[in-house]
């Protein structure tokens, strides 16, 4: 009989930055890659190292030690140092789908500068998995993934019978939504299970006696796993020692010095027809919910806050307007890659969670801020030559054009806001204060303005304020320009403003005062607290402050809306637990104050301020049990009897034709331990809700497992969360506020806007107090409402997707222009608007690449097209796929490579 192989993988799960500030792991790090790089050169028998499937691990080694570079490439080409598949661990939910794609690529090229990547999704520690890892491994070129949460084991003796997310053995088929295929292998017995392994003969022969009886109970071929390490372990460097004692003690095994593509090729080898089939996506479902971690959804909300905005900035700006506005020799790969790997950084699975020591997050927003300044940089460069191509000579002498440019896939309708330039007064021609005087005799000066098109009628539009401020402009030739400009604060109304497009308007001089053209409608409030429009009215009570709305499309009322909700937290920056007198404060609790704050005829705003006397923080219990670290399933902590204002400033928009309902809430936070949301009690009776996930719109149930004994059953989000019957539905929008949860009793979708707490948690006792939060919040979010058809509800998922990215504006000149003065550089045609563009790029080749997925479950017919040029559709790595004249499948990822 053959032996069994037990294949032993060294390896170290390298948080980055977790409960010590990066520098103080980085050094750790240099220490252990240095032992690493010494043992693979002293001893022959070594077979490598896995790296924890992030090569940022290769950069942030030959940051402190430069001189061992050829050192580390020869072990890569050799097979000595496993490298990739990503840059860094990322987390599953809390990133953009953009941000898996560029940690595929740039992981991969990171491997592949030095020698060969390793071959397997890896996937060890993220707080779950997400439902098209198996698609996105495929587009990667990989087939197989280990990962360590989500399903759970239950050995051969064990069968599963109707489990959904069991497994018979820790080998088993993961299929995606698109019906993708992976091998998955779980850390069944957690990804440190053949750490420290004895030397000792005594120690030994117990270790492994009692180790392979553990893997032997889910392994489903005679190839067994064991991980040589665990979080932030040093390599072992007797293991070869190790293993040719457990050799001699157990001769009925071969003991293998390994790693994953060789285990992978042995057990692929042997795998039976038995093995269990999972679906989707993979978050502990059927635990008791306590320990799956989704709470990190909300600890710190503005780290999410922040990444939402970056996020766009670079992916959807500096990217998109690089892609179609710059000359292809241009495009300016090196910097995108640059500002994507500090913004990875921030991306990983105990950094963008918000579940690390308070240095770590003030470092994130330094790196945030770093890379804003890149896309920043990058995208203004782009839309400056766009505009440079617009044609605009045709506005009349005197007048000052700018563009409006649409970077989102869908068409824009509202008021946007631009700044355009007047004149300015140069520093060379004068001193700066007399110039600025200059400038403040124009700013001052009464003059009057429309807004036209390049045909020259005149659209909705106007000036509602001067400014004076200095500029410079920075030359490539020559020194910098500096002066004071003159500058018009531009309102203008927009109708189906198309997807991906551009126009020119300008500013010209009337000699009569016009505020709007074209006004249909002389305001959209009445009675000092009701807003309408065609589609919606929505009535603000004086009473308490909640919202009753009316979605005339489908006439249907839905009651008691925009409810804040404040409870205690006793938890830490991983998991929500209430306190246990479960004292919970509400906005309804008393009547609110109501301002008008504008009122035309394009749009309605109106502040509702309400005042919440919450407690101050939790009672001294809560800190015993921090120090003694009891778990937070065991606390008995309550809130404070005393109490602070918690005074919410929330403005409510209501634009013309809009069919969504915005709310922008302002609040300076001085409470601790405590978590607020705002509650939508829809009253629908659905056993689902859909939510935007990566790359997926996934549908989960609203009544958790049987298993489930979590009081409270958190789930993420990227830009939406939907709940909807056979007759209407609600859409709910968010900026960068991933955490939702759905009360089934009255069909609530619960969205938190803060959660305070004051510790890491996990294995030890760490303060937090930054994760408090104290001092000046913001959230904002909207409401759109949908009828029965798929159509209209997929037409909410697009609005909602696209709500906080902005239209961009930039004063240009009037010249001779290459493009005409309005159009669209991308077409997207799909039944039922359920295409959705994740980005926009170009690959290493310089080729056009336009990338996105399907937001529903069902096929649809899909046209994408460039310059009237059809692509064909790619891999992630560019590499050819089909033609595109296939259906677009079902929740199928599709990236369409242009020419």
């Amino acid at each position: 009989m053959a032996k069994k192989k037990v294949f032993v993988i060294s390896h170290s799960h390298w948080d980055r930055e977790w409960y010590m500030p990066f520098e103080k792991h980085h050094l750790r790090l240099v220490k252990l890659m240095d032992e690493v790089l010494d043992l693979i050169d002293t001893d022959p028998k070594f077979n490598s190292f896995q790296l924890d499937g992030q090569a940022i691990i290769i950069d942030d080694y030959l940051a402190v030690r430069p001189e061992n570079k050829d050192r580390v490439a020869k072990a890569i080409k050799n097979g000595k140092l496993r490298v990739g598949p990503f840059y860094v661990l990322q987390d599953d939910f809390l990133i953009s789908p953009e941000s898996h794609v560029k940690d595929f690529q740039i992981g991969r090229q990171t491997a592949e500068k030095y020698g060969q990547m390793m071959g397997i999704g890896y996937f060890p520690d993220t707080f779950g998995n997400m439902g098209q890892t198996p698609q996105m491994l495929r587009l990667a070129g990989l087939d197989a993934v280990a990962f360590g949460r989500g399903v759970k084991p239950t050995g051969l003796n064990n069968q599963v019978s109707e489990s959904a997310f069991e497994s018979s053995f820790s080998e088993m088929n993961w299929i995606g939504p698109d019906q993708s295929q992976v091998l998955g292998i779980l850390f069944a017995n957690w990804y440190s299970n053949g750490n420290e392994i004895p030397v000792d003969r005594q120690e030994a022969k117990q270790y492994w006696t009692e180790k392979l009886a553990d893997v032997e109970k889910y392994a489903s071929t005679d190839n067994l796993l064991m991980m040589n390490g665990v979080d932030h372990q040093p390599v072992q460097k007797d293991v070869m020692k190790a293993l040719e004692v457990a050799q001699e003690l157990f001769p009925d095994y071969e003991f293998i010095h390994s790693n994953f593509d060789d285990y992978l090729a042995a057990v692929k080898a042997d795998l039976p027809k038995n093995l269990s089939t999972i679906n989707g996506e993979l978050t502990s479902q059927e635990t008791d919910g306590w320990y799956t971690l989704t709470n990190t959804a909300s600890s710190r909300i503005y780290l999410k806050q922040k990444n939402a905005e970056v996020q766009r900035k670079l992916i959807n700006e500096a990217t998109q307007l690089a892609a179609v506005a710059l000359p292809k020799a241009e495009y300016p790969h090196d910097q995108l890659t640059y500002a994507w790997k500090l913004l990875l950084e921030n991306h990983i699975h105990d950094s963008i969670t918000g579940c690390s020591v308070d240095e770590v997050h003030r470092e994130m927003m330094t790196r945030f801020e770093k890379v804003e300044a890149v896309a920043e940089s990058i995208r203004d460069d782009a839309q400056t030559a766009l505009a440079d191509q617009v044609k605009t000579d045709q506005f009349p002498e005197g007048s000052q054009p700018f563009v409006v440019i649409n970077p989102s896939d869908t068409a824009k309708t509202g008021i946007i806001t631009a700044e355009v330039e007047l004149d300015r007064a140069l520093f060379k021609d004068g001193r700066p204060d007399a110039q600025f005087a200059k400038m403040q005799l124009i700013a001052q000066q009464n003059r009057h303005y429309a807004v036209i098109a390049a045909d020259g009628r005149q659209v909705v539009g106007r000036v509602t304020g001067y400014t004076t401020h200095f500029g410079a402009d920075l030359p490539e030739d020559r020194f910098r320009v500096p002066y004071i400009g003159v500058y018009a604060q531009v309102e203008v109304y927009v109708k189906d403003l198309p997807a991906f497009s551009w126009q020119a308007l300008a500013l010209q001089q009337l000699t009569t005062p016009k505020m709007y053209a074209d006004q249909t409608a002389e305001s959209l409030i009445s009675d000092g607290r009701i807003l309408e429009n065609n589609l919606l009215k929505v009535e603000i009570s004086a009473v308490d402050g909640s919202l009753t709305i009316l979605d005339k499309k489908t006439n249907h009322t839905y009651h008691r809306m925009a409810v804040y909700e404040d409870t205690g937290d006793m938890g830490n920056e991983y998991i929500y637990k209430e306190t246990a007198d479960q004292k919970r404060i509400y906005s309804t609790d008393q009547a609110p104050t109501i301002h008008i704050k504008e009122d035309s005829a394009k749009r309605g705003v109106i502040e509702v301020v309400s005042t919440l006397q919450i407690p101050c923080q939790a009672t001294p219990q809560l800190d015993y049990e921090q120090r003694a670290v009891i778990d937070i399933t065991h606390r008995q902590a309550t809130r404070s009897q005393e109490t602070v204002a918690l005074t919410l400033h929330t403005f409510i928009t209501l634009e013309a034709d809009s069919s969504a309902l915005k709310f922008d809430v302002t609040y300076d936070n001085q409470a601790l331990d405590h978590r607020l949301r705002v509650l939508f009690p829809t009253e629908l009776e659905a056993t689902t809700n859909e939510a935007e996930s990566v790359f997926e719109v996934v549908q989960r149930p609203n009544v958790p497992e049987k298993y489930w004994e979590n009081p409270t059953n958190p789930q993420r989000q990227q830009a939406f969360v939907n709940l909807h019957d056979e007759k209407v539905g609600v859409t709910l929008a968010n900026d960068g506020l991933p955490e939702y949860e759905i009360l089934p009793k009255d069909g609530t979708i619960a969205l938190t806007m803060l959660r305070c707490v004051g510790e890491l948690g996990d294995w030890g006792y760490f303060l937090t107090p930054e994760a408090q939060c104290q001092g000046a919040q913001h959230a904002s979010f909207a409401l759109i409402f949908h009828d029965e058809t798929t159509a209209d509800r997929l037409q909410s998922y697009q609005v909602a997707r696209t709500l906080y990215l902005p239209i961009l504006t930039v004063t240009t000149s009037r010249h001779q222009g290459t493009c005409s003065a309005e159009g669209t550089w991308l077409e997207v045609n799909a039944d039922e608007q359920a295409f959705a563009v994740t980005g926009v790029e170009r690959d290493q080749a310089s080729d056009l690449i336009v990338r996105g997925y399907n937001l529903d479950s069902q096929a649809h017919n899909i046209d994408v097209q460039v310059a009237d040029q059809k692509g064909e559709l790619v891999d992630f790595q560019s590499q050819h796929l089909s033609e595109t004249t296939a259906p677009l499948k079902a929740a199928e990822i599709r990236n369409y490579r242009f020419k």
